[in-house]
């Protein structure tokens, strides 16, 4: 399981395991990571772990975030990657192989670190990005994703891959392949996906045949194929 070692001026002050799919960071409470100092913004950024991989993001932070020494909005974390956040230092730490503990993530494959750069969509249709390598759950039945709405309703995305990327810059989500079914991810964005009508929050959501998706405006339908 990856982790962040937080510090302030060489002194380490705590060792955070991401143990969830999306960790906050700011100096409001309810994050899941405090830190209380004014140079933090209230919902300063977050980190979203997919599979065995995390990517970090600002969250349009005052002070704006730093990886090694340099501004960014979105980063690929990878294995010692330094994030600054005013005085605050967090360093990231890989465990190659390990991914979650859950074994929801038996035998998948980790997300490339191209995946999620780049990902553009005209107004009507998701883009889509996949994870290469073999299916995570070999026994799963087939399923699809069918466009409801746009000039490409009718049109339809096999879930092949252990991982599916949908949506576009300012909302995204994805749809992963595990042991226990299909599920669905928010991962960047202020407006979350809606199911079935129903906004999701920020934990995976496993998927039903005929279950109905919302994300960036185009409506989908998810269904197993017989």
């Amino acid at each position: 399981m990856a982790k962040l070692i937080l510090s302030m001026d060489g002194l380490v002050l705590n060792e955070i395991q991401l143990r969830k799919e999306r960790m906050s960071i700011g100096r409001k409470a309810h994050n899941d990571i405090q830190i209380d100092n004014m140079a933090i913004s209230g919902e300063h950024a977050a980190v979203v772990t997919i599979l065995n991989d995390s990517f970090l993001e600002d969250l349009n932070s005052t002070n704006g975030t730093l990886v090694n020494g340099q501004p960014v909005k979105k980063h690929f974390l990878k294995d010692g990657d330094v994030i600054e956040l005013g005085k605050y230092k967090m360093k990231y730490f890989s465990v190659p192989g390990a991914g979650h503990e859950s074994s929801d993530y038996a035998g998948s494959v980790p997300l490339r670190s191209d995946a999620l750069a780049g990902i553009s969509t005209v107004s009507d249709a998701p883009a889509t990005t996949t994870a290469t390598g073999g299916a995570a759950a070999p026994n799963l039945p087939a399923a699809a994703i069918r466009l409801l709405s746009g000039r490409n309703a009718g049109q339809q995305l096999p879930l092949t891959k252990t991982l599916t990327t949908l949506g576009r810059p300012g909302q995204v989500a994805v749809i992963t392949k595990r042991q226990q079914g299909y599920f669905l991810t928010h991962v960047e964005g202020a407006n979350f996906p809606l199911l079935n009508g129903q906004a999701i929050d920020a934990q995976a959501r496993r998927l039903e045949d005929h279950d109905l998706i919302e994300i960036a405006g185009v409506r989908m339908e998810f269904f197993l194929k017989s």
